[in-house]
């Protein structure tokens, strides 16, 4: 085990996925466990689908690929926090049509364009070792802007993830912040879908979290928690995925899922823990 481990640190471009993966993995549980406890973690399904949109449009007028993703789902996801506070159609439901319109545009411009190719693919599925080192000094950087501005603004993302009515009251700007996280989530999903696809990023946001929240009672503990799990499940998922030569994304999402499975059976021996 030890041996495939090594031999498997040997490659430069496995390197490099551990590298991204990691930043990614980090931003994506910080961040999914507010948007789990604001109850709009399926947020990153809907962004995802709407940047494999962009993604094609971008395939088809020969543009950088990220250059009109992350612009697109920085604004859709302002869209999606303008209806869900507007309280005309309900979030889950705006999700639903933004997942199903984004997807049938991507769907029409891969078909005029240049059909399924290696590179669409690669997003729809996710394919984090097939990374450039362009887009990995890119990822890097934009992880590490997401990371910092977390930190930063973390007691305001505290306040308005679990009383949005008590902070406005204590004069924070709840709007504000709330746009901050979803702008910092829409950077997290683009990133993300290199490693984990279209279908399974929701995934890197949503287990993590629901893990961690079984385990620990806080806030601050459940975060910490669930950026070690994230690591190391991408960490376990990248090692499964070499030896048994499966999609990384996959892997990741079913160690995921085991460790998940085994909180859950381990709270019924102590009772449901909720962060408090």
């Amino acid at each position: 085990m030890l041996s495939e481990l090594l031999q498997m640190l040997s490659y430069p471009f496995v390197i490099n996925a551990l590298i991204v993966g990691c930043l990614v993995s980090l931003c994506a549980s910080l961040l999914g466990t507010s948007l789990v406890l604001k109850r709009y973690s399926m947020i990153g399904d809907g962004l995802a689908h709407v940047a494999f949109a962009a993604l094609a449009l971008a395939k088809a007028l020969d543009l950088a690929p990220l250059s009109l993703a992350i612009p697109a789902c920085i604004v859709a996801a302002f869209l999606l926090l303008q209806i869900k506070s507007s309280s005309r159609i309900r979030g889950d439901s705006a999700t639903a049509v933004l997942c199903s319109g984004a997807l049938a545009v991507g769907v029409a411009a891969v078909s005029l364009s240049t059909g399924m190719n290696v590179d669409v693919c690669n997003y729809m599925f996710g394919s984090i070792l097939a990374m450039s080192r362009s887009d990995v000094i890119l990822s890097s950087a934009l992880s590490a802007a997401v990371l910092l501005l977390y930190v930063l603004f973390y007691n305001r993302i505290f306040a308005v993830t679990f009383d949005e009515t008590f902070a406005q009251a204590a004069g924070i700007r709840t709007g504000r912040y709330n746009m901050i996280i979803a702008l910092l989530t829409s950077v997290t999903v683009v990133l993300g879908m290199r490693m984990m696809g279209t279908l399974l990023i929701s995934s890197l946001i949503v287990f993590p979290s629901l893990t961690a929240m079984r385990i620990c009672r806080r806030f601050r503990s459940t975060v910490l928690l669930s950026a070690a799990i994230s690591v190391g499940c991408f960490f376990t998922g990248m090692f499964l995925s070499y030896l048994y030569s499966i999609p990384t994304g996959s892997c990741i999402v079913i160690v995921n899922m085991a460790l998940f499975a085994a909180a859950v059976a381990g709270s019924h021996f102590h009772g449901f823990r909720r962060p408090q």
